[in-house]
């Protein structure tokens, strides 16, 4: 029932705007806003969805499609678990409005190109009826629980190019509305999301492996309306870049989709933008801005890192929350679970490189091409020793045919 979505709303709203202890700000914000107001906002089912539990993805202001650096692809770009740097177990905690909470959890591991992960979140809101002279008559919690299944592959990676990373999520989705609160109006329903993801050097000043400049496409929450409601299908093209290494700035464009566009039109599309500072190796500075409709969000984040374990604590500041108390605000911890080795092949992959150039440089042709060979064994795809090899072989050929030639003339 489309009014039951705005009752959820509502519940959500309860914390008050934000700068409750100073009106005139906040009116003067809210009529500034006023001129992008959605008319069909509200009107999806399960807007459990659209929250972010938290971490460097709602640090960046959720504009995170092309970056899915860390845990949060499960809920930007679902194509990212095949590309992360190392496995992860995460441990979310979200404070959204007044006494509603969201909580989740996130495990990804990867296997070279293959990824893998799972996770989960629930939104839980306590709820109190009362009758027209105020006594209560029904208390129970409004909650939704959602729980996710990903799987990606990142096709023709090689040396010189990164690869296209494609995933997908499946998800279960549940409401539970109390029968006190508001009878049948619990509901279980399934959802996709699709996301691709790629990455190139483009306009890059600095040395390094990682490339510079991403492109992300994602469509998520693909479901069948539930109760008669859309759910809140969305979507997003994304991309991000690093003109120097310690800086990255991402954009997202999203674009809601409706189903049953008669009864429940689409919201209208919006803007996402991010970004990140590394300010050393251990600390990583996020700040984000979201334009939707006349509710403009804007974040800002840091991750420390521990090595083995992170922490991202975040704080994001609306017109639907307040200072006093404080409301918005999410906490994760992440362990750390390892590359499953990939990082010490790489370093090795690197000296047997580094050897083959040194024995090159001094003249030992057949000894550099061995140590190639030998990282070539390690990995097939490492285009520079294969390159280095066809070299060496042609000017060990040329030596021995000089070789022949002088013994030749000498007799």
């Amino acid at each position: 029932m489309r009014r039951l979505g705005l009752l959820i709303l509502a519940l959500l709203s309860l914390g008050g705007p934000l700068f409750a202890d100073s009106g005139e700000a906040y009116f003067s914000l809210s009529d500034f806003f006023a001129q992008f107001a959605d008319p069909n906002t509200g009107l999806t089912i399960f807007p459990t969805l659209l929250i972010p539990m938290g971490g460097r993805y709602e640090g960046m202001g959720t504009a995170y499609t092309a970056v899915a650096g860390d845990s949060g692809f499960l809920e930007s770009n679902p194509s990212g678990s095949s590309v992360l740097e190392h496995g992860e177990l995460s441990f979310l905690h979200h404070s959204w409005i007044a006494d509603s909470n969201i909580e989740g959890v996130i495990y990804t591991v990867r296997f070279n190109d293959l990824g893998f992960g799972v996770g989960g979140k629930f939104l839980y809101v306590p709820f109190t009826e009362y009758n027209d002279w105020g006594e209560r008559e029904a208390r129970g919690y409004f909650s939704e629980s959602v729980a996710i299944l990903n799987l990606s592959y990142n096709f023709f990676s090689s040396y010189n190019f990164y690869g296209l990373a494609v995933g997908a999520n499946l998800k279960a989705a549940y409401r539970n509305v109390p029968a006190a609160i508001y009878p049948d109006q619990s509901v279980l329903t399934g959802l996709l999301d699709i996301g691709l993801l790629t990455r190139f050097n483009f306009l890059k000043g600095y040395i390094s492996r990682t490339k510079n400049f991403s492109v992300g496409l994602a469509m998520k929450n693909l479901g069948l309306p539930a109760l008669s409601e859309p759910v809140p299908t969305t979507a997003t093209l994304g991309i991000a870049y690093s003109p120097f290494r310690p800086f990255t700035w991402a954009l997202d464009f999203n674009l809601p989709i409706s189903f049953i566009p008669d009864e429940a039109p689409a919201e209208r599309w919006y803007l996402a933008t991010g970004i990140n500072l590394t300010v050393a190796s251990f600390l990583q500075l996020q700040s984000g801005f979201q334009l939707k409709g006349d509710n403009p969000r804007v974040s800002v984040g840091s991750t420390i890192d521990l090595q083995k374990v992170s922490f991202v604590l975040n704080y994001n500041l609306d017109l639907s929350g307040r200072l006093n108390p404080l409301d918005k605000f999410s906490i994760e911890a992440k362990l750390n679970l390892g590359d499953r080795g990939r990082l010490a092949e790489r370093d090795r992959l690197d000296e047997m490189y580094l050897n083959g150039l040194e024995a090159y440089a001094q003249g030992r042709l057949a000894e550099a091409i061995v140590f190639w060979q030998q990282a070539l064994d390690v990995d097939p795809g490492f285009a520079p020793a294969r390159e280095n090899i066809d070299t060496a072989q042609k000017a060990l050929k040329l030596q021995q045919e000089m070789e022949k030639q002088l013994e030749a003339g000498s007799r």
